[in-house]
């Protein structure tokens, strides 16, 4: 990617805001309108249907989005505004409707934007109806699944509107600035570690020689001096770089794992979801690519606390809540502010876990103090050739020497005394130092 690519994709532009807000928000509604109702309704069915066969044979959909135990007098499914309380028995009411209804002309009641379980029979849910409001219980699973829907969507548009899209372009930049900086390659280094097997295949083993070459160079544990001075055959490069390699496998099993072993781990996976995410752009529906760059090299390292927090808060709020019920305070037929902290904290572990499927694991540490054993190895070992040069150096000079060090020594004494100049100032520095040491003893007050 160039660096005009890169800047281009380094902020999200207002149609990307724009068009995300408008499909969370399309997603949002149609999964509490339609998805919802059905889910619940299904469950409730499934849950709490009449196990009486008598009472099961007659309960059907009395009206639209309602169920119940007929009477006689119901032939045929009703229109939604029919009074109710004639067709119906008050054993089991499954009221999924968006109407209004009354004890008096329906034999419940219910407001419009309520929905009214009663289940009064043998493994039902006793004797009072159970009130949801889904504007409360449920349109928080609308918001969270209409988000989720949304940022997956956004993964599969063009990067000029696709919000998400963006973000894996920017991440895919980000990611290769990032290698470069932990291993000082330079970018056409750096494009060829991360470009993909089939457009690495494309090329001629000439035109990657030198590249592969730098890396190779770089990675070396030892040069060939040492290698020989501890019995040991360094491997050279034209040995295995042969003119009829394959480029693909020389990078994946040559390259990465010396730069495994060379800087660490993570700049390895750093290289191979980089190229998996330049394969995503390619193609767009290599889905999971494109969302494991982005997030285990960016959402993970910088919201990974946020999401772990928004999850406790999530856990005080249900714990809260769960108290004000044991108090009394929340009515059991109306459980709609529970369900809607059991949702809350239900999808925010779900993120929580979400993240942690993604987080890359930190090194194990046998691996990292193996590391640094051979780290000190290797510095012991050059610090025991140091030491033997030192020897020899000295032995050199303290013994096979020392005779020529000793004359040279008498020698520059004999030239300092045969000189009457040397001698005459010698004697009058010492002369004129104990004057004055004499005088100081005479006069100790006076400053000199």
């Amino acid at each position: 990617m160039t660096g005009n690519a890169n800047k281009n994709h380094h902020k999200a532009g207002m149609q990307h805001y724009l068009l995300f807000l408008a499909l969370v928000v399309v997603f949002s509604f149609g999964v509490y309108q339609f998805v919802v109702p059905r889910l619940v309704q299904g469950a409730v069915m499934a849950l709490f249907k009449p196990h009486d066969e008598r009472l099961a044979e007659r309960f059907t959909e009395i009206a639209p989005d309602v169920f119940a135990v007929s009477t006689d007098k119901f032939t045929q499914q009703l229109p939604g505004e029919t009074e109710l309380k004639q067709y119906i028995k008050t054993d089991y009411i499954f009221d999924f409707s968006n109407r209004a209804r009354s004890e008096r002309v329906d034999g419940y009641t219910k407001g419009a934007a309520e929905w009214v379980v009663k289940a009064s029979g043998e493994g039902g849910l006793g004797e009072a109806a159970i009130i949801l409001e889904p504007a409360i219980g449920f349109s928080i699973i609308g918001i969270v699944v209409g988000l989720a829907l949304s940022l997956v969507l956004t993964f599969f548009m063009p990067t000029s509107i696709g919000y998400m899209a963006q973000k894996v372009e920017r991440e895919i930049g980000h990611t290769k600035a990032k290698i470069r900086l932990q291993t000082g390659f330079a970018d056409e280094i750096v494009d060829l570690l991360t470009m993909p097997d089939g457009e690495l295949r494309k090329l001629e083993p000439h035109q990657v020689r030198s590249a592969f070459k730098f890396v190779w160079d770089r990675t070396a544990g030892e040069d060939e001096e040492t290698a020989n001075a501890h019995g040991r055959r360094l491997i050279r490069y034209e040995e295995v770089f042969t003119p009829d390699v394959d480029l693909v496998d020389f990078r994946e099993e040559v390259l990465l794992p010396r730069i495994q072993e060379f800087f660490s781990d993570f700049v390895v996976k750093e290289i191979v979801d980089c190229k998996n995410g330049i394969i995503w752009s390619h193609n767009r529906l290599q889905f999971f690519k494109g969302l494991r760059l982005y997030m285990s090299h960016h959402f993970t390292e910088k919201y990974s606390n946020n999401v772990t927090g928004l999850a406790y808060g999530g856990a005080a709020i249900l714990i809260v809540i769960i108290g004000v019920r044991g108090l009394k305070f929340i009515p059991p037929t109306r459980p709609s502010l529970i369900l809607a902290a059991i949702s809350l904290e239900g999808m925010l572990l779900a993120l929580l876990a979400f993240v942690l499927l993604y987080t890359e694991e930190e090194e194990r540490m046998d691996k990292m103090l193996k590391k640094m054993e051979d780290a000190n190895k290797n510095q012991l070992e050059t610090m025991k050739d140091v030491s033997e040069d030192m020897h020899q150096l000295t032995d050199a000079l303290v013994g096979e020497t020392s005779e020529l060090i000793k004359q040279k020594v008498e020698a520059a004494i004999q030239d300092a005394l045969a000189s009457d100049e040397n001698v005459k100032r010698v004697v009058s520095d010492k002369v004129a130092e104990k004057i004055i040491i004499a005088m100081q003893s005479a006069f100790p007050e006076r400053k000199q």
